[in-house]
């Protein structure tokens, strides 16, 4: 009996240690995990087309982690926040941007983590919340579509029914016009010939303006010299009677101020005596011209004698 209890006690206790040993083991390799991952949260303002639960998260191309969760904003249901989980280890800061981005053309779409500069403190020493928040850029996808989006209303604008009513006007008027050309082809040679004639004219007219032009140029540089003489010459006389008549001024000032205060005053009355002698004289003219017998005579001049 003594024998089975001991082997009842031995088993017992091999059974107690193996079952701490395997708590202990899960405990550590939840510890480890949760010492070695950190989620984050990000919250897009645009459509995650591509984007599932497990989808990778690159940081400048290197996989750091994974998506864990996504859903939609119940404040906001145009936002989506994904919730993901990055290696504790990878140095996400505050200037740490997240975007949309695809790994190929056809490939699936991932969350790309972008910046964080030297200086910048780490999110999770700024950010104390269990997730904190990795602010968004808009992504090349998002860029693209808005792109896509605009050039398609352009085109709706473009294409209106009544804008291609009109383009099919002006593609009927051009087709009238090409058919009108067609039929009037000799007119159409005639006119060229024409067009082509006056070119002619032109080109020889300009020619002989350029060389006018020239042959007037040579003259009046060969010429220049001379005529700056003579005016220089001119200036010289034309500044020597300046000189001239100040001195004649200065000399005869007291004449003309005495001419300008006495002679002038004397000018008045002898004009006005002036004036009545032509009134005079020209009533003199008019009586000889009327009747000069008269006015020289005395009497009337004689009548002719008009027999019966």
């Amino acid at each position: 009996m003594e024998t089975k209890a001991n082997y009842v006690l031995i088993g017992a206790f091999t059974l107690v240690v193996s079952a701490a040993l395997l708590l202990f083991g899960l405990w550590a390799a939840k510890y480890s995990s949760e010492r070695s991952w950190q989620r984050y949260q990000i919250v897009f303002d645009e459509a995650v087309t591509g984007l599932s639960t497990g989808s990778p998260v690159q940081y400048n191309g290197i996989a750091v982690g994974s998506i864990d969760r996504l859903s939609l904003d119940p404040n906001d249901p145009r936002r989506v926040v994904a919730v993901i989980r990055a290696d504790a280890t990878a140095p996400i800061k505050t200037d740490t941007r997240a975007k949309l981005a695809i790994t190929s053309l056809t490939g699936p779409a991932i969350i790309q983590l972008t910046g964080g500069t030297p200086g910048a403190p780490m999110l999770t020493a700024v950010d104390h919340r269990e997730t904190p928040v990795i602010a968004t850029s808009p992504s090349a996808l998002q860029n693209i579509t808005d792109t896509a989006n605009r050039i398609v209303e352009r085109l709706d604008q473009v294409l209106s029914d009544q804008n291609v009513a009109h383009i099919g006007r002006t593609l009927e008027n051009i087709e009238k016009i090409s058919g009108s050309l067609a039929n009037q082809d000799q007119g159409m040679e005639a006119l060229l010939v024409s067009a082509r004639d006056a070119a002619r004219s032109l080109d020889a007219t300009l020619q002989t303006t350029n060389g006018t032009m020239q042959r007037l140029d040579r003259n009046l540089v060969r010429e220049l010299p001379g005529i700056v003489e003579k005016l220089d010459s001119t200036l010289a006389r034309l500044d020597s009677a300046a000189g001239n008549a100040d001195a004649i001024l200065g000399e005869n000032r007291a004449a003309i101020n005495s001419f300008a205060n006495e002679g002038l005053g004397q000018l008045g009355p002898t004009l006005t005596e002036l004036r009545g002698l032509i009134r005079d004289l020209r009533q003199i003219s008019d009586r000889l011209e009327n009747n000069p017998t008269r006015y020289l005579l005395g009497r009337d001049a004689p009548k002719e004698f008009q027999p019966e």
